[in-house]
């Protein structure tokens, strides 16, 4: 294995999200200067190989909460519906600070609108982020937003987070459980697969029931993907993956990006930052036996879960490839796994 850091392109990270939460409160700090808090700054980045991903914006339940109180997934309050109106002018916020982060980079930091846009900044030594959205609240039901956002740089959106909205069910964060917790996609939900498939707009499956997989899985045209999510056979999390979900991404050519959520790697489903990246490891050769080598990446969840200690933050994946060989993953491999296979799924997407 050479020396030199191997890159990594994430797909899904709640950063944009912290940023936008913490703005004006005395967690506010700089994107561009190291941390101690949160997983992903600019330095640290660089330290990590961090060179892109998915950047998630996920209008929380309780968006207008400025108390500061940590996310409870023991409340019902964190689940409840949320108003269209709200949402959107949520989500615009966090497209706001990702267009401020690009500005304010002086060239470090590209919002790309293409996989074309993100291979030429990465080359260039450049973070590329394509804008995701978590959980679709902010699309309305004729799909104008949806236009507007997409102008704006959208390129990739999770229907449901785990709540029920216009769309579909979401899973409850549910252990141990089933993903068959609830209906699949609604009319409305249809037309929004239907539309993102026209659009080039990659469906994002992580937080959907099982239901809605297969309803997507039946409508879709495009490689099914879930950007964050691990083995259920390994973790009976509620959002994580059988393997009947993972036959059928694997006959799609399509993705599933390895969650660092300890809550959602572990067998016991313990929320317990001291798990070591022997059970990171576990998942991924897991899901490389059921999808092959392609279909299989990093889906962190970084600045949105509990990650292991060992691993900390973006600074720490080093730790996490080499761990990769140790365990016998080959250099080709694991060059798939941190950036390569999201690239190419992206691609195979129409983005």
């Amino acid at each position: 294995m050479t020396d030199t850091l191997i890159p990594v392109f994430d797909g899904h990270n709640d950063t944009l999200l912290r940023h936008v939460m913490n703005e004006g409160t005395a967690k506010q700090v700089s994107f561009f200067e190291e941390n101690k808090t949160g997983h992903i700054d600019l330095p640290r980045a660089r330290k990590g190989g961090f060179v892109g991903g998915l950047f998630a914006m996920f209008t929380p339940s309780k968006y207008d909460d400025t108390s500061g109180v940590p996310f409870d997934p023991e409340d019902p309050a964190n689940f409840a519906p949320v108003d269209q109106p709200g949402a959107l002018i949520f989500t615009n916020r966090m497209f706001v600070m990702a267009q401020r982060l690009e500005r304010e980079s002086k060239g470090d930091v590209v919002i790309a609108r293409s996989v074309a846009e993100a291979r030429a900044a990465i080359e260039a030594g450049k973070m590329a982020m394509i804008l995701h959205i978590e959980g679709a609240e902010a699309i309305d039901a004729d799909f104008n937003a949806l236009e507007v956002l997409y102008a704006a740089g959208l390129r990739s959106i999770g229907p449901v987070w785990s709540r029920k909205n216009i769309f579909s069910d979401g899973v409850p964060m549910a252990f141990p459980s089933s993903p068959d917790t609830g209906s699949g996609l609604t009319d409305t939900g249809r037309e929004l697969i239907r539309n993102c498939n026209d659009m080039g707009v990659m469906i994002d499956l992580s937080h959907i029931t099982e239901k809605g997989f297969w309803d997507v899985a039946d409508l879709s045209t495009k490689p099914l993907v879930a950007s964050h999510s691990n083995a259920h056979a390994l973790c009976p999390s509620a959002r994580n993956l059988t393997d009947r979900q993972l036959d059928a991404m694997c006959e799609s050519k399509g993705l599933v990006g390895l969650n660092y959520h300890v809550g959602f790697l572990r067998e016991d489903g313990a929320h317990d930052p001291d798990t070591s990246l022997d059970v990171l490891v576990r998942h991924a050769a897991y899901l490389v036996e059921k999808l092959g080598e392609d279909g299989v990446a990093l889906g962190s969840d970084y600045d949105g879960c509990l990650v292991p200690s060992e691993l900390k933050d973006v600074a720490g994946l080093p730790k996490l490839i080499e761990r990769f060989g140790a365990a016998g993953f080959g250099e080709k491999l694991i060059r798939k796994i941190t950036s390569e296979n999201w690239l190419n799924v992206l691609e195979r997407t129409g983005i």
